[in-house]
């Protein structure tokens, strides 16, 4: 007996449902409720997308309709307000955000960089979280904490002077307190790395994040330009960072705070690339909505959808897309799984599945650029969320952490059996 069709979807839902045909274990009913109101949310967040990119941040209403559904509390533990998520619930979150609006998602996926903080003293943590109810958007942003070029911070009592400009800021506009990356010296004169945190009030905003995608991220840099007193309490240095991470398991419960540190990378790597995986899945939606609606430029055919060039690209880019899905939940649900049952990764575990999700990453991409061809010269209007989905999804792959070509040497060394380079967080330089 042949199986009967599968309902066509309704407007305003999304035509791309493998995750739910994929049920997790690991999907819990609070990353469910989240994911279903943030997928909701498309319709509003890709009209209020291009105000977004004219702001150069999240516009108010987003940042408002996002915050209410919870999306910046799903890595905060529950002891400070928070909901604790894994990586399941988290991917599947960052993905529906990425259907709406490619700097929704990624502003989300930064925002988890929170955790880097959790690990300081409890009076760091007292300090930060006091505006847990009241702040709308995310309270803590990073800014080259880990890049070659960073700020510099000299000893004074109690604490360090630090100052410096710091790149990529993302969501920095919406931010109560900025994580930046310093080089100093220890008490015997040796250069070290560390990391320091900035209230809003110590740096100021640079009006420089002019690029052709992620508009609304609020990606600029920030500047100290006068010294900024920063108390011992919220400075760590980064050679103690993984040990400041690990940490964190004893203090909080939930599934979110029983990884290691290389688990922590993974999920890093798992919402960066959900990034993407939402915009795909995004063009596709609009994809199919909008050759439904449009006629061919100079074939006979009642509707692009009725050309068989568009069929063929619908079929395939939707086959792409469902690839790198569930590559990207695969590997969601192993992280999870392993925190539950307390086993860590190994670095050649590490460096293959994060290979395994930047390939995913190129598949959303081919995907999007395929079908913004076969829909033609309609997709370049602004107005047209497709040639957004577009741009947003080449920045995000020139991302340093997960660009192609340094991920593929990283991993291929390792499968060879050559001497991997001291790289960690998806090729970022070693620097503790």
């Amino acid at each position: 007996m042949s199986t009967p069709p599968s309902p066509t979807p309704s407007r305003g839902e999304s035509v791309t449902t493998a995750g739910d045909r994929r049920p997790s274990p690991h999907l819990s009913d609070r990353g469910r409720q989240i994911r279903d109101e943030t997928r909701a949310l498309s319709p509003l967040l890709r009209k209020e997308a291009q105000e977004g990119e004219d702001l150069g941040a999240l516009p108010p209403e987003t940042l408002r309709a996002i915050h209410e559904a919870g999306v910046f509390k799903t890595a905060l533990p529950v002891e400070l307000g928070g909901y604790a998520l894994g990586a399941r619930d988290t991917v599947e979150i960052i993905t529906a955000l990425g259907e709406g609006d490619g700097s929704a998602a990624w502003t989300v996926f930064v925002a988890g960089g929170i955790r880097n903080v959790l690990g300081f003293p409890q009076q760091t943590v007292d300090e930060i979280f006091k505006e847990i109810d009241t702040w709308i958007g995310p309270l803590v942003v990073g800014a080259s904490v880990f890049s070659t070029s960073v700020g510099s911070a000299r000893r004074a009592d109690g604490g360090w002077l630090v100052s410096g400009k710091w790149a990529f800021g993302s969501g920095c506009k919406h931010a109560a307190w900025a994580a930046v990356g310093v080089t100093c010296e220890d008490a015997e004169g040796r250069p070290r790395r560390a990391m320091a945190l900035l209230s809003r009030e110590q740096y100021t905003i640079l009006d420089d994040w002019k690029v052709m995608g992620l508009k609304a991220t609020s990606s600029n840099s920030i500047t100290a330009e006068e010294e900024a007193f920063v108390p011992d309490h919220r400075f760590v240095d980064l050679a103690d960072f993984p040990a400041v991470m690990d940490s964190v398991r004893d203090r909080y419960a939930g599934i979110g705070f029983r990884n290691d540190t290389r688990a922590l990378m993974l999920i890093t790597c798992l919402s960066n690339v959900a990034v993407a995986l939402g915009m795909a899945r995004g063009t596709l939606d609009c994809f199919v909505e909008q050759s439904k609606a449009r006629k061919p430029f100079n074939l006979p055919y009642p509707t692009v959808a009725d050309m068989p060039s568009t069929q063929v690209a619908a079929g395939t880019a939707r086959a792409m897309i469902n690839a790198a899905e569930a590559t990207i939940l695969g590997h969601a649900d192993e992280v999870d799984r392993r925190a539950l049952a307390g086993i860590e990764f190994t670095g050649a575990e590490e460096s293959e599945i994060t290979m395994d999700l930047v390939y995913a990453v190129r598949l959303c991409a081919d995907a999007i650029d395929k079908l913004q061809l076969a829909l033609g010269s309609s997709t370049v209007s602004l107005k047209n969320p497709i040639q957004r989905f577009a741009r947003d999804v080449r920045v995000l792959a020139t991302h340093g952490a997960i660009r192609f070509d340094p991920l593929a040497e990283l991993s291929g060394r390792q499968l060879l059996g050559f001497e991997p380079f001291p790289m960690f967080a998806g090729g970022v330089p070693q620097v503790g």
